[in-house]
């Protein structure tokens, strides 16, 4: 979906409502024109999309105990947080950023903890390399290149999402209720997998069970 440059004649006054307004949603001039004129229109835009997304996630979210919205000066993410039982008491962090275009990836999600715990942080990319490895082993034939999008670093898990393969299933809500299934699935996973640190094997076991429950109960991305 391109955009293009065009030149309007506005009334002054309405230029200053229109400012006044983009100024309170923190969006600019040209993007809020823009949704208006899509509205008017009937016309679904990449904003719009995301909007409704991100809404349908918070409401989503919101109603499990565990989890915290946040959300962030660009209307692109919201910031999602886990609380850890685990010594120290860390927060586990979701960033949730959903892309204009899905081409293929429709968005990502970063998962990070603020610790400098080095052994917190070789227990957390020990999990995300393994969660990595079970994604691939069952869905990564889904993915265009047979791998799930996806990247670990120290203490750092990235997956991109892409859009459902059935194409009655690519609708907003479907999406979100995706994304949000998605958050609470990894976040429980890596939760179970702290509490069983003095048994990794076990862990595994439990964890590669619940996944393919999942996976039978739950829309891919």
């Amino acid at each position: 979906m391109g955009r293009s440059v065009y030149s309007l004649v506005l009334i002054d006054e309405i230029v200053e409502a229109v400012d006044k307004l983009a100024y309170e949603k923190n969006t600019s001039r040209s993007n809020l024109i823009n949704q208006i004129l899509a509205k008017y229109f009937c016309f679904n835009t990449p904003e719009m999309r995301m909007r409704e997304i991100f809404e349908n996630v918070e409401q989503s979210m919101c109603n499990i105990d565990c989890f915290q919205i946040q959300f962030q000066p660009s209307s692109t993410m919201i910031s999602i947080r886990s609380a850890l039982r685990y010594r120290y008491k860390p927060t586990i962090r979701y960033m949730l950023e959903l892309y204009r275009l899905c081409e293929p990836a429709m968005g990502e999600l970063r998962v990070t903890m603020r610790t400098q715990n080095s052994t917190l942080i070789d227990i957390l990319t020990s999990f995300f390399e393994f969660w990595s490895t079970l994604e691939n082993k069952y869905i990564g034939s889904l993915f265009p290149d047979g791998n799930v999008f996806c990247s670990v670093e120290p203490g750092k898990y990235l997956r991109q999402f892409i859009l459902p393969q059935n194409e009655n299933e690519q609708t907003n809500d479907i999406i979100a209720s995706a994304i949000s299934n998605y958050i609470y699935f990894i976040d429980s996973c890596l939760k179970l997998y702290f509490s069983k640190l003095d048994n990794l094997n076990e862990a595994a076991y439990f964890i590669e069970n619940k996944y393919c429950d999942y996976l039978k109960n739950n829309v891919i991305i």
